[in-house]
């Protein structure tokens, strides 16, 4: 695991939360932070304690995707190959956030833009400050949307509004971005991070085989037809249907008690 203090980790209650921390340069990546981040969530795929995981920014931002100071063409050389930033750190990282079968919660405070707002964009549930803006930057400098923004931004708002935000890269503000849903919903900037932490911690209290059984099921119906999606309800739910967190569930419900599911 790589240890470094652009990503802070912590870890209470089931709950993982990786902070990002470059609040000087508004949590802009540069290769250490890609690195820090990827290792807190290869930790949520291997520690079975970990039910659930929180992402957020240090500071007035979220984050402003690539650090462009390590690109500057002012400095001269070759152009840079961004296809293999894109193939060794981001795609990476968005396919480890979409196969977590655990939750992950992103609490947007601030600017979320280019990579920034993508990576806030594949996490499961996004919950935004009222000053959160959303932004498709990548425009501004001639490029393509990347981190899944090309994938995530038609199928949550449709081909015209997708468009129009990479085309222009006008910014989206967080009560827009929640009434268009595009996220879950914004939050008083004062209380984004006890709001998003209570969420949180009430997932990772909750079954966590089945939460994640749910996550595979929904994303899978973006490429399946109906009937391959019917027949993985059944064999998810078979599955499910074995698990102890059902077996606890249903006892918990005959005999009017809360539940204690232990993830299983």
């Amino acid at each position: 695991m790589s240890e470094s203090d652009t990503v802070q980790s912590a870890f209470a209650d089931g709950v993982l939360t990786l902070t990002l921390n470059r609040p000087d340069k508004l949590n802009a990546f540069n290769e250490e932070m890609h690195l820090a981040l990827r290792a807190g969530f290869e930790r949520a795929h291997q520690d079975a304690s970990v039910r659930a995981v929180l992402l957020t920014g240090a500071g007035r931002g979220f984050c402003a995707g690539q650090d462009l100071g390590d690109r500057d063409p002012r400095k001269g050389g070759a152009a840079p190959d961004l296809g293999r930033t894109i193939e060794l750190f981001y795609n990476p990282l968005i396919r480890l956030i979409r196969t977590l079968e655990k939750p992950v919660i992103c609490a947007v405070n601030g600017v979320a833009a280019g990579a920034g707002a993508n990576i806030a964009l594949a996490c499961d549930i996004t919950l935004a400050a009222r000053s959160a803006r959303f932004i498709q930057a990548f425009a501004k400098i001639g490029l393509v949307p990347d981190s899944g923004g090309t994938w995530s931004l038609p199928r949550l708002l449709g081909e015209a509004r997708a468009k129009a935000l990479a085309l222009t890269a006008e910014p989206l503000d967080a009560e827009t971005a929640a009434s268009w849903g595009l996220i879950w919903k914004t939050v008083d900037d004062a209380a984004l991070l006890d709001e998003a932490r209570t969420l949180a911690t009430k997932l990772a209290a909750g079954p966590t085989k089945g939460l994640g059984m749910t996550k595979r099921a929904i994303q899978a119906a973006a490429t399946n037809s109906l009937d391959e999606q019917l027949e993985l309800e059944r064999d998810l739910q078979r599955e499910a249907g074995r698990s102890a967190d059902y077996a606890e569930g249903v006892a918990a419900f005959l005999e009017k008690r809360k539940p204690e599911f232990k993830g299983q």
